[in-house]
């Protein structure tokens, strides 16, 4: 099993390569179907997944949902190096969702 992946824009790839990441830069002229195969396929593969906020706007939502509640692997949606589509604010999320936010 890899440890890491991270599926995004060849930009953001070149860091995650550096570190050793196993890295896909799917063509965003593909449907989308495939690239919710790869993601499906690389759930499976590793313990961390790493994708874009671009690449998560592009998967199913219900997909997406599903897996970032799943015990393994973890899923963190980061954003792309351009910073095309902004990340979700996880702290924010948290604060509302303990009663903390404003």
């Amino acid at each position: 099993m890899t440890l890491c992946a991270f599926m995004g824009d060849d930009l953001s790839a070149l860091g995650f390569r550096l570190a050793g990441v196993d890295c896909h830069c799917p063509d965003p002229t593909r449907p989308d179907t495939e690239l919710a195969a790869l993601f499906r396929r690389l759930r499976g593969e590793v313990a961390l997944l790493l994708i874009t906020a671009e690449i998560a706007a592009r998967l199913p939502a219900d997909l997406l949902r599903r897996a970032e509640v799943a015990e393994r692997p973890l899923i963190l949606v980061i954003p792309d190096v351009r910073q095309r589509v902004a990340a979700p604010d996880r702290a924010a999320a948290m604060r509302h969702q303990l009663g903390m936010s404003e």
